[in-house]
């Protein structure tokens, strides 16, 4: 995506080694106060699954056959991504989704906002089964319908909407695309918001201009790739925040600024600081620092390379023999990348384990009993986008689908 400076290697690949626990960081307990807004964090995953539960799964997944294919984001346990018949990001997913239209059921290992993705892209003959409900998306909760029209209404009173399109991150709901389709934007994703702002602000007279960008839900995206991508300053952006009046602008902060961000963060992303940056080029000689854009801005300031997910994997299957990286990611898949690597040595940006949790909700068991539930006839959690909203996001959808380079 993109990347400060050259890479280094060193000679001599040392074994992956696993982030410290902590007190704080058990399962479901305490609060890490370190983070932006205080995130439950949910520590060491739980013990392995049992063989018969796992013989389970594959008794299940092969009664189902062509009838069902399974998709497993990149941050699931290694437990799930073994029954994968595809994994990636979430986009990817989705996109696969829509490319099997001979499958019925679509079991789809990831969150809530990915799966309704896949049912807006699917065909109506087609049913998405998320194996957990309570799977969300902190960053997509943090921008409600309600608040975002709410929002919007204030753009409108000040007078500056008409100069103004929304883009919204693909991490977001259904009902926040509908809301970007209805108003002429774009949905985008990591790896292409730079062409997704660039299409954005042309509708308004171009990046040198005086239009706007509503940037939804996620501050950090959207900061990252104006100031690093297209060249607008900190001081262009503003942070929306939906929990005080006005989003706490002024009408002069509102008419100056040129990125309108919405308050809105991942809560494994935003964990990682500056500090972590400076310790591991302290304790690692020639280590290639990389991570993903939805890191803070000081963070991908101090970083050598930053990419979206797939770019990381590319990256390091890419990378020299005997070269050192610092991953700043979710920790399920910097482990998995540190297995297919031995070669290189692979850390963990942060200092102590802290998963995404609501991703970590898809386990054996859920999807056991997913797929079973399948077999015996019986559509279990079924996720179903309203008609409309499922018609407007489809237009936000196909916009990003018609940028260049997709």
């Amino acid at each position: 995506m993109w990347d400060h400076g050259d890479v280094t290697t060193t000679a001599v690949p040392e074994a992956f080694t696993e982030p410290a626990p902590s007190a704080l960081f058990l399962l479901g307990r305490g609060v890490d106060l370190a983070s932006e807004r205080g995130v439950e964090c949910v520590g060491a995953l739980p013990s392995p699954s049992d063989p018969d539960l796992v013989e389970r799964a594959r008794t299940a997944r092969a009664a189902l056959g062509g009838r069902a294919v399974v998709l497993g984001h990149h941050y699931q346990r290694d437990e799930i991504i073994q029954f994968a018949d595809v994994t990636g990001d979430s986009f990817k997913l989705a996109q696969n989704a829509a490319a099997r239209p001979e499958a019925e059921f679509i079991v789809f290992c990831g969150v809530h906002f990915m799966a309704e993705s896949a049912d807006i892209l699917t065909s109506d003959a087609q049913q998405v089964v998320l194996p957990d409900l309570a799977a969300g998306c902190s960053m997509a909760d943090m921008a409600t319908i309600h608040q975002v029209d709410e929002g919007w209404d204030v753009l409108t009173d000040v007078g500056v909407a008409e100069r103004t399109v929304p883009v919204t991150y693909m991490n977001s709901s259904a009902a926040i695309k509908a809301f970007t389709g209805r108003h002429g934007g774009t949905v985008c994703t990591s790896s292409n918001a730079e062409v997704a702002l660039r299409w954005a602000f042309d509708q308004v007279g171009g990046v040198d201009g005086d239009g706007k960008v509503f940037f939804l839900p996620d501050q950090h995206l959207g900061r990252n790739t104006a100031v690093e991508r297209l060249g607008l300053s900190l001081e262009d952006c503003v942070v929306f925040d939906p929990h005080k009046p006005a989003g706490g602008l002024t009408e002069e902060q509102l008419e100056r600024a040129r990125m309108i961000l919405w308050r809105g963060h991942c809560s494994v992303h935003g964990r990682f600081s500056a500090k972590n940056v400076a310790d591991v080029r302290a304790r690692v000689p020639g280590v290639t620092v990389l991570v993903h854009p939805e890191c803070k801005h000081e963070v991908v300031d101090a970083a050598d390379m930053v990419g979206s997910t797939e770019y990381i994997i590319r990256a390091l299957d890419a990378a020299e023999p005997g070269s050192a990286w610092a991953i700043g990611t979710e920790l399920n898949l910097v482990r998995r990348l540190a297995a297919a690597h031995p070669d290189k040595t692979i850390h963990y940006l942060d200092s102590t384990v802290c998963f995404c949790s609501t991703m970590n909700r898809i386990d054996l068991p859920h999807l056991v009993w997913a797929m079973e539930s399948l077999v015996e006839g019986r559509v279990v959690n079924r996720i179903v986008v309203d008609a409309d909203d499922a018609h407007w996001a489809r237009v936000a959808l196909d916009q990003m689908l018609a940028l260049p380079g997709l």
